[in-house]
Order: C-alpha cells, then structure tokens, then sequence
C-alpha cells in the first residue's frame, strides 16, 4: 500500500530527530485525521493503516517517552499524542498484517501509555498544587481504557506491567478514583470483557478494586468499586466463586463501611448477590465438585508416581548392589594393601636389627682377636670407610638433584642442536638439486625485447651526441668487448657457484660438530665433575 502525497510530509518528520519534530507531528496528524474523519469510513480505516505501515505509529509511540524538558510543551504535548495514538490504534478494519499489529505492535504502545501516566502520577504527587497534572495523568488512562475496549488480550500485559502495578500501589485517593474509574468504564462498556479476561487477570483487577474500596473513605472510589464488582458478577459466571472462596466477609465490611455514603440503592445490588442463597448454593456445589476434582487429580496422580517409582526400583536396587559391592572391594583392597605394607615394614625392621646385631657381633669378636696396639687403628679405618660412604652417597644424591634441575634445559638444548642439523642436511640437499638440475638463469627481468630496447635508446642517444673523440667503427668495438667481458663474467660465477655452497655446507657443519662437542662436554661437567677437573 502505497502512501498518499498528503502523508509525505509527515512521513520525512519522522525520520528525522525525534525531539525537534514532535510538534510538527502532531499538527500534521491532527490535520490529516480532521479531514478524514469528515469522510467515509473506508477513507479513515485506510488512512490509519496507512499510517501503521509507513512507521508514523510506531513513531508516536516511542515519543511518549522522550523528555518533557525537550519539547515545547512538554507533558500536554505528550498527552495529545496519545490521545491520537489510541485513537489510531483502534478501528483499522481487517488487514493482511493484522496478527503482528495486535500481539507484537500494541503491547508496546500500551507499555509506553503506561509509563507516560507513571511520568504523570510521580509528578503530580511530587507537587500536590499542580491539577493540570492530574488531569493530564486521567486523559492518558482514558486512552489505555480506550485501547483496552478496543483490544481486549492488551488487558494482560497491562496488568502485567511494572508501571501498572506502581500505580496500583499508590495510596492516593485521585489515582486510585482514576484507576477505579478505568475499569468501571470498560466492564460498563463491553459486559463480555469480564468473561474473556481469564481467572487470573480478573483476580488481579478484583484485588486492585476491593483493596481501594476497603483502604480508602472516598464516597466516588466506592461508587465505582461497587458499581464495577455488580457489573462484573453479573456477567461474569467464574466470578461468582472467586469472589466467596477469595473475599471472605466482604458483604459485611460493604455494609459497616460505605452504607449511607449516597449511593445505597447500587450497594444493596451488591449485598443482594454476596448475600444469595442461589450464590452461596451455587458456591458450595461448585466447591464440592472441585473436592472431588482435586481428589481425582491427586489420586491419579500419586498412583502415577507409584508405578514410576516401581519401574525404576529393580534398576535402583540393582544400582545400590553394585555400588556397595564395588565399594566393600575397594575397602577390602585399602585394608590388604595397608596389611601388606605393615607386614612389609615389619619384615624390614627385623632385617635391619638383625643385621646391626650380627655387625656389633662380629666387630666384638674382632676387637677380642686383634691386638690392643691395632683396635685403635681398625676403628680408625671403620670411621674413615663409613665417612667415604656418606661422601659417596651424599655426592651422587647432590649430583641427582643438579642433573634433574638442569635436564630439561639440556633436552631443550639436544632438540635445537637435533633441528639444526637436520635443517642444515635438508638445505644442503636442496641447493645441490637446484645447482645440477636447474641451468644457470640468466640477468633477471633481461629478456630479449628489453635488451633490443635498450640497444636502439643507447644508439638513438649515440646519434644525438656524438663524440668526437671516437669513431663509430671503435665504439662497435668497444661495445662488443663489453659484452664478451660481461659474458664471460657470468660464465665464471656460475661455474663458482656449486664451490660456493660447498663451503657454506662445510661452515654449517663444522658450526653445528662444534655445538655438539660443547653439549658433550656439558653433559660431562653435570654427570661427573671430578673427571672434567682431571
């Protein structure tokens, strides 16, 4: 669908930035639905989808939460758009797109409506001498109830909505005479709305408007929480039930609280249907019948869990078995290993006595043999064996530690030296195919034509400057010597080529004999440094 030349104008404001161009919006709309609505029908559907579609909507919606203090205007300015918000938002007629303008497109604008009247209530409380924020704050919810007649499923996110319920909670008697008065006015409009809200949005609109009419002495806040409550129990069949199970003694808390507030004939409605005993027999059929239900329910359900819970045993039990077996082995295994290592300690404790008792045996029976002139020296010669031992030991566990300190900086030295000498190989290899398989290459980028070409610039520059110092027949000469001199320079250089990177290969052969050698001897130092000093 094409847009009209009239809306082309208002279309480019709203690519623009947002804040400067609010006020040009709104009078182009105004204009544009003004003549509209002298029209047909069909022309104000059209333009209104018209509108949707090329995003001016969508603009206006987002608008509702740009700053006051930017726009000329500011809170009034704000509330007109959402008159004109809600108004477009309601009888475009059926349409291709119609399913993701009322579940993706309108829950937003009903968020956006919701936080300009939080903008609205927070600055009214702020200053209480300020009415024409309070009237402002009832213009805006009576576009959202405007919205919400038109679009019933909108009741939902609204009562879902964090701004919603902070209004909702605000204890002041206009805001709650607004909020009251919303719902009133919606149920008062379309009786079927109660039906179609569902339990759970219907008991968050009966919570909200028995908490006001039971928190607050406002003659208008009752009229309109008694005349909602009538209103939804007569055409609200679920709300019968709801409202006895959840608002126990609410009759006798209408009557001590609002009787002879002005407006007795609507309340008496109200306690003629709290008080009737076709309600309160309906009430308690339908509580018995939800007994049984929850009996029902609750039976099939336990008996699903038991057949659950007796299908899944055997493998449970089989499950428990193996773990405790698997677990009793383990135990079994710890308490024999732990056995054999006792048995193991004890056997070489033995040994070890047994050993020291046979020493000091025989180095008894020695001392009684030799001589008293050689005991002091045999004990000499125990204490320096027993010495060297200890040096021995001590040595090779010192030398152990050095070599495991320095081992991985020596495996990191062997790899390099290991790389290097197989790249070294591999290069080698290489340059010998390249040198007797490849034939020697010319100049680079010399070619024929580029020589022809250098030849004709060197005898044009010889024909404009011609030297009197030599003839031409000697400069032929002088430039064929050139070339057989040069000629014979390339020649030379290739035939050296192939000594050439013999001795590089040599070079990096004898590099890399060296490293080994200075490895080794490394090696030698950490291992045995007695032998390196020798």
């Amino acid at each position: 669908m094409s847009a009209s030349r009239e809306f082309t104008d208002l279309i480019a404001d709203t690519r623009e930035q947002p804040e400067n161009k609010i006020l040009d919006v709104l009078s182009k709309l105004k204009d544009v639905l003004d003549r509209k609505s002298l029209g047909d029908q069909r022309d104000l559907e059209e333009c209104k989808r018209t509108l949707y579609s090329h995003g001016v909507l969508q603009y206006c919606s987002s608008s509702l939460r740009f700053s006051p203090a930017q726009i000329q205007g500011g809170y009034a300015v704000l509330t007109q758009m959402a008159d004109i918000l809600s108004s477009c938002c309601v009888g475009l007629g059926s349409f291709r797109g119609m399913e993701v303008f009322s579940h993706e497109f309108l829950p937003p604008v009903a968020e956006n409506l919701l936080f300009l009247a939080d903008r609205l209530m927070t600055r009214a409380l702020r200053d209480k001498a300020q009415n024409e924020m309070i009237r402002l704050f009832r213009r805006v919810f009576d576009s959202i109830g405007w919205l919400l007649r038109a679009h019933r499923h909108l009741s939902h996110h609204v009562l879902r909505s964090k701004y919603y319920e902070k209004i909702q909670m605000c204890e002041d008697d206009e805001v709650s005479v607004v909020t009251v008065t919303m719902w009133n006015d919606i149920f008062r409009a379309d009786s079927a709305v109660a039906d179609e809200m569902g339990i759970r949005a219907l008991t968050g609109v009966l919570d909200d408007i028995v908490y006001k009419m039971s928190s607050s002495s406002n003659p208008v806040i009752g009229r309109a929480a008694v005349k909602t409550l009538v209103i939804i129990m007569d055409h609200s069949s679920s709300s019968h039930q709801l409202i006895h199970r959840r608002y126990k003694g609410l009759a006798e808390l209408v009557v001590k609280d609002w009787s002879g507030k002005g407006f007795d004939s609507v309340l008496d409605q109200l306690i003629d249907r709290l008080q009737s005993e076709t309600f309160q027999k309906d009430t308690e059929e339908l509580s018995e019948e939800m007994v049984r239900a929850a009996c029902v329910i609750q039976a099939a359900w336990r008996a699903h869990q038991t057949r659950k819970r007796l299908k899944k045993l055997p493998r449970a039990v089989s499950t428990i078995q193996r773990s405790f077996r698997e677990k009793r082995r383990r135990q079994q295994e710890d308490a024999e290993r732990r056995r054999a290592e006792e048995e193991l300690r004890h056997q070489v404790r033995l040994r070890r006595q047994r050993a020291m008792r046979q020493f000091r045996q025989r180095q008894l029976h020695l001392m009684e043999i030799l001589p008293a002139a050689q005991v002091e020296r045999y004990l000499g010669e125990l204490e320096k064996q027993a010495a060297v031992l200890i040096q021995r030991v001590w040595r090779g566990h010192r030398e152990r530690r050095r070599f495991h300190r320095h081992k991985y900086s020596l495996r990191q030295h062997r790899a390099a030296v290991i790389l290097q000498r197989v790249i070294l190989r591999f290069l080698k290899r290489r340059k010998a195919q390249r040198s007797t398989l490849t034939p020697p290459k010319g100049i680079k980028g010399l070619t024929d034509s580029r020589r022809a070409e250098l030849r004709r610039q060197i005898e044009e520059h010889i024909s404009l400057h011609p030297s009197s110092v030599m003839s031409a027949e000697g400069r032929v000469e002088l430039n064929q010597t050139a070339q057989s001199l040069l000629h014979q320079h390339l020649i030379n250089r290739a035939s050296g080529r192939p000594r050439e990177h013999h001795r590089h290969a040599l070079l990096a052969q004898i590099n890399t004999d060296l490293e080994l050698l200075l490895s080794m001897h490394l090696n030698l130092r950490l291992t045995s440094p007695d032998v390196c000093k020798t």
